[in-house]
C-alpha cells in the first residue's frame, strides 16, 4: 500500500465505517452491481484485498467455497473478522499490498476501491500478481470511484487506464457511471457457467 498505514488508522480512529459502506445507498447499490456483474454463480476461491470492514466480503462469501480477505489496518481486519464470523470458509489477514500477496490460485480477484491508494508502480505489481494468480477460468473484477481523492497518488480513471493497458486478460464487461467504473476481465474470452451449483 503506497499510502502510509497511518492514513487508514486515522480514518478508523473516528468511525468503524469511515466510508459509510453500511449506510449509504450509493454503496449498497454498487455492491449489488458488483455481484450482478459476476458471470459465475459460484467460485471455488476468491481473493479480496483491501476488504475494509467486510461489507462486500460477506456477500462474496455467499458466492464461493473459500474466501481470502486482506486489509492493511488492524481495526479493519478485526471488523471484517466479526462481519465474517459465521462463514467458516472465510479468512481475514492483515497485509500490505503489493508485497503480502497470498499463495495459490484464485477463480476471482476483487479489486474494489483500492487502486488509487497505490502509486503507479505498486498498482502495476498488483495487476501483474492478479493475472499470475488467476486459475484457467479465473476473473478479475475492479471497481473504483472516478473522481480524484485528496492525498491519493491516482484517481479511478488512472487506475482503470493502467489496468486496460497492462492486464493480459480478456475484457468481458465494463459498466461506467458518472461516479464509478466497474470492469471484469477473464482468463477466457467467454464464460458461460453451465454448472450452476455451489
Amino acid at each position: 500500500m503506497s499510502l502510509d498505514a497511518r492514513y487508514f488508522a486515522e480514518l478508523y480512529a473516528h468511525h468503524d465505517d469511515p466510508w459509510a459502506f453500511r449506510t449509504r445507498w450509493y454503496e449498497r447499490r454498487k455492491r449489488d452491481l458488483v455481484l450482478a456483474c459476476l458471470p459465475q454463480q459460484c467460485y471455488q476461491r476468491i481473493f479480496e484485498p483491501a476488504c475494509a470492514n467486510g461489507e462486500l466480503s460477506a456477500l462474496l462469501a455467499e458466492r464461493c467455497a473459500h474466501l481470502v480477505c486482506q486489509d492493511i489496518d488492524p481495526t479493519a481486519v478485526s471488523l471484517a473478522r466479526k462481519r465474517l464470523a459465521k462463514y467458516r470458509h472465510a479468512s481475514v489477514e492483515q497485509a500490505r499490498l503489493p508485497n503480502d500477496w497470498p499463495s495459490g490460485q484464485f477463480d476471482l480477484i476483487v479489486l474494489s476501491e483500492v487502486g488509487y491508494y497505490l502509486d503507479a508502480n505498486d498498482w502495476l505489481q498488483v495487476i501483474e500478481r492478479s493475472a499470475a494468480s488467476l486459475s484457467e477460468t479465473g476473473g478479475l473484477l475492479a471497481c473504483h470511484w472516478r473522481h480524484p481523492i485528496a492525498g491519493c497518488p491516482q484517481d479511478g480513471r488512472e487506475v482503470h487506464a493502467r489496468l486496460a493497458r497492462h492486464v493480459p486478460l480478456y475484457p468481458l464487461l465494463r459498466h461506467e457511471e458518472a461516479d464509478f467504473v466497474l470492469e471484469y476481465w477473464s482468463s477466457q474470452p467467454s464464460l458461460v457457467d453451465l454448472d450452476e451449483t455451489c
